[in-house]
Formats: C-alpha cells, structure tokens, sequence
C-alpha cells in the first residue's frame, strides 16, 4: 500500500461563521456564508471520511463550537475508532461545553496568536479574545486534572499560535508566562502564517508574514530547542516555517511536500490543496477516494510547478498564491478575492528582543526547496 492511498490526516472547515475577525485568515471566516450543512448532510460527510481510515479528522472553521450538533458529528467518528481534533478560539467555551469537548474529543488545539492581550486582540480583531483564551484554557486545565483524578481517558490539550510580525517577539514569553500557567497543558505549536486566504493579500507580505530571516529563524532546529528550555519539561514545543504546504515541485519530487492532508469545506466540498483555492468535486456527489485521487492529480499539474518553481522568498511565495487561487478558484471565489481589501495594518507595537531579527542566513539559505526544514 501506498503511503497517499489515503489522506493520514483530514482537516475538515466545518463552518466559515466566527466571532473573531483574524487578519490573516485562510478562509475568510467571519465574513462570508458560513456554509454549514444541515446535521443529516454532515453525519454523511463524516461517513464519508470515515471510509478512508485517516489517523485523525480534525473540525476546524471558522468556530466549529458555533455548529449546532457537532458534538454529535464528532462522536460519530470517535466511535468509528477515528481521533477527533478540535481547533478553537475558545471564544464560546464554558463550563456547560468543556464537558462535551473533553469526553468527546482526544485533543484541542486552543488558538492563541499573542502573550498579551494588546498583541492577540490586535491580531484577532476582537476586543476580549485574549480573555476568553485564557478562560478557555483554564477550563480545559480542570477538566483534565478532574480526568486523570477520576482515571480513564485524559484529554490533551494545547496552544497553536499563528506566527506574523506582530507578535514575533513574544515568543519567548509564550513559554515563560503563558504556558506555566496551566500545569496541564502538553503542547506549544507555533508556526509562521503562510500565505493564504487573508494572509496573501497585497500589503499583507510587506506587513505582516514574517521577513525571511525571521522564517529561518522560526524554522530553525536549534531556536525550537532554546525555546523549549524556557517552557515547563511536561510541554513540547514545536515550531514550523509552513514551506511543506507550499506544494514547491522539488517538495514533490523528494517526497518532502504535505501531501498526505487532505482538506474539507464546510458543505463537502474537496480542496485540492490545503492551503490554495479550488476544489475537486464534493463528498455528498462523489466517493471520497475518487475525490482523493483526483485530489493527488492536482499536485501534479505543470502549471502548480511553474507557478511555484522560481519561488525563493515570501513576498514570491504570497504573490504565487495568488496566482494559484484565481488559476484554480471558481468565478464565485475569483469574484471574492477581487473584492477582498487591502491590509492595512494596525498602530506599531512594542518590540522585544526577537522583534528584529539580524541573523545572517548561512550562504545559499533562502525559501527554496534545497534548505527548507523538515518538521
């Protein structure tokens, strides 16, 4: 068997509503269609996903604790022997919710793009948002010290924070005074924003998407090793650049690409790539594996190769993406693109120590496939 046979791994948008208004959004979340299926409709694409035996399926959006039934939805797979990840902002989680999610799901990944309430409530456009993070990471604290009080199964949870500009010096501070509180807490993610959705629209790279040193910097083995001396032993702490996900031919060629994603809209709808435009059929019309295969095809099309071949820095990569978007969105998502605006980006913030990175590459280190790290 084939390592692509089948996805290891499915991301599934299950709605685009959400209280927050991210600026560097991959699926314009908040401010579109959510797009949501009826249950009965959701219950058959979570059969459908069912049918190719990823490792996990993973409920993103948008807020997926916006959707009525998918505690439902996600106990399906659960029962299926499937691991079911939940991504959230933790806006809406409560003392009523956090049961569901904890006896339900077997991970969360809470989002968090600051150390401050000033830098994460900038990022996310929401007055509050760090608050309610922080509420949200104490109740899933308790409810998993209460787990493993009791014995059985113990949830784990965890930060992702999105990478950009504004909050880069602040990493250091994730591990030394967000992270140690909440003794339960398993794991750091932080990876760079890429340039999708939001995140590549004109201005964005020049504002926002980290600076080519500071991608280095990011996706460095050593500088995920400092900060993991700064954050309590019981948390691992990751970091990534996101070059796997840009579909880079050489990526392809070496086997070093993120192919093995597979990514799902709110109605069914099959991207063929996680992180571009443009869909290969839907799983409420078409078996999942067709959808798959045609979806692995896609990877494959000169155009994708010639659109991202000469790629060497971000500012290339972000004007590429949108290249790829209008090549293969729909008239609808063409039309939303052209009426996206441009990024304007908020007042300066402070900047600490990793706020300007000098570091010097070594020679020939670029965003190119030849150096790009494997995570």
């Amino acid at each position: 068997m084939s390592a692509l046979d089948r996805p290891w791994a499915i991301n599934w948008d299950v709605t685009y509503a959400c209280p927050l208004r991210c600026a560097h959004c991959y699926s314009e979340s908040g401010r579109r269609a959510s797009r949501q299926l009826s249950l009965e409709d959701m219950f058959r694409v979570a059969d459908a996903l069912i049918s190719l035996k990823p490792q996990s399926i993973q409920f993103s959006g948008g807020e997926p604790l916006l959707v009525k039934g998918v505690f439902q939805v996600a106990e399906r797979i659960a029962q299926a022997g499937i691991p079911v990840i939940l991504y959230t902002s933790g806006w809406l989680l409560d003392e009523r919710l956090v049961a569901d999610v904890a006896r339900i799901f077997s991970q969360v990944h809470l989002s968090l793009d600051g150390a401050t309430a000033k830098v994460h409530d900038t990022v996310r456009a929401k007055p509050g948002s760090f608050e309610r993070a922080m509420k949200a990471l104490g109740l899933l604290n308790e409810a998993v010290r209460e787990q493993r009080q009791r014995g059985g199964k113990v949830l784990t949870f965890g930060i992702d924070g999105v990478v950009v500009r504004s909050n880069f010096h602040q990493l250091e501070e994730y591990c030394t005074a967000i992270v140690p509180r909440f003794p339960e807490l398993k794991f750091l993610s932080l990876g760079a924003a890429v340039p999708s959705g939001l995140a590549n629209r004109p201005g964005y790279a020049d504002h926002e998407l980290l600076t080519d040193d500071q991608l280095w910097l990011l996706g460095s083995g050593g500088f995920t090793r400092y900060l993991q001396t700064l954050a309590p032993a019981s948390v691992k702490v990751s970091t990534t650049d996101g070059l796997l996900l840009q579909m880079h031919p050489d990526h392809i060629a070496s086997g070093r690409a993120l192919r093995g994603l597979m990514h799902v809209e709110p109605d069914g709808a099959v991207r063929s790539m996680p992180i571009y435009e443009g869909t290969v059929g839907n799983l409420l019309e078409e078996p999942a594996q067709v959808l798959w295969e045609r979806a692995l095809a896609r990877h494959l099309d000169p155009y994708l190769a010639e659109t991202l071949g000469p790629v060497r820095t971000m500012k290339e990569w972000a004007k590429a993406a949108r290249r790829i978007d209008l090549h293969y969105g729909s008239d609808q998502v063409r039309a939303r693109i052209f009426l996206r605006q441009n990024y304007r980006p908020p007042r300066p913030s402070d900047s600490g120590i990793l706020g300007v990175v000098r570091r010097t590459p070594p020679p020939g280190r670029d965003l190119g496939p030849a150096h790009a790290p494997v995570h």
